[in-house]
């Protein structure tokens, strides 16, 4: 099996390589969500639409190990479309998500709309970062590079993500799921904390698109906040070579080792 996942109708086959730092047991969090937003975005629609929204809510850690999606539309209109997506592991829920499809249209926008544009390194002028590969082996599938900061270490960073591994065996990897594989990696990208000291687990992830990311290389331009009771935030405007596309937020879980 050379994918991070083989499905089967609803069952769900999760190689060793799905696993995260924090446990080799559990699953990266990049992994569900690539699947979360997978399984949305085969769901028909009447009309040709686009993701807009992912919100997973990562209702227990996600094991290495079989799983079984069910799916289904919660809302459906002209204009939009509302997919609950669930993970199961054994018959409990594991993840829970939404994903908000709008309708694709062509628009002639004002003169004065323009994309904001990405003034930092790009991919082939930053900084190779290829000393994670040992903490996760989810991460061995994706290639960083660091435009500003470094991933990992305590600042602001801004880090580009290429999903170097097939995701789902069979199947193309939609602009959306790499989007999200990247978003996942906010609280890595803008740690303020020493991953050797603590632990910022994400509990959830939500990634919004003004438009829908082109090419490999996904920028996390990121940022993120510790609270003093045990929560925090990591956030990270998203953009690719064109110019920023979207936004990602995480709710953290701060602990000491």
């Amino acid at each position: 099996m050379t994918a991070i996942y083989r499905v089967d109708g609803n069952n769900v086959v999760t190689s060793p390589d799905a696993a995260g730092p924090w446990d080799r047991r559990m699953q990266h969090g990049s992994a569900p969500a690539s699947l979360v937003t997978w399984a949305a975005e085969r769901i028909p629609t009447a009309v040709p639409m686009d993701v807009a929204r992912v919100t997973i809510d990562l209702m227990r850690p996600v094991p290495v190990a079989p799983l079984t999606i069910a799916t289904e539309v919660l809302r459906e209109g002209r204009k939009i479309q509302l997919c609950g997506i669930k993970l199961l592991a054994d018959g409990v829920q594991v993840v829970g998500a939404t994903v908000l499809k709008i309708r694709r249209q062509e628009l002639t926008l004002p003169d004065e709309v323009e994309e904001l544009p990405v003034t930092l390194p790009a991919p082939e002028d930053s900084l190779v970062e290829d000393g994670h590969a040992a903490t996760s082996p989810f991460v061995r599938s994706v290639s960083m590079r660091a435009a500003r900061g470094r991933f990992g270490q305590a600042g602001a960073g801004a880090i580009w993500f290429r999903v170097d591994h097939p995701l789902i065996e069979g199947e193309a990897i939609s602009q959306a799921m790499r989007a999200v594989v990247a978003a996942d990696f906010s609280n890595g990208t803008a740690s303020t904390l020493d991953f050797r000291a603590w632990t910022y687990i994400n509990a959830d992830l939500t990634v919004s698109f003004a438009r829908q990311p082109v090419g490999e290389w996904i920028l996390l331009d990121g940022d993120s906040w510790i609270g003093p009771d045990g929560a925090g935030l990591a956030m990270s405007r998203l953009a690719d070579r064109q110019g920023y596309f979207g936004r990602a937020v995480q709710s953290l879980v701060i602990e000491k080792r």
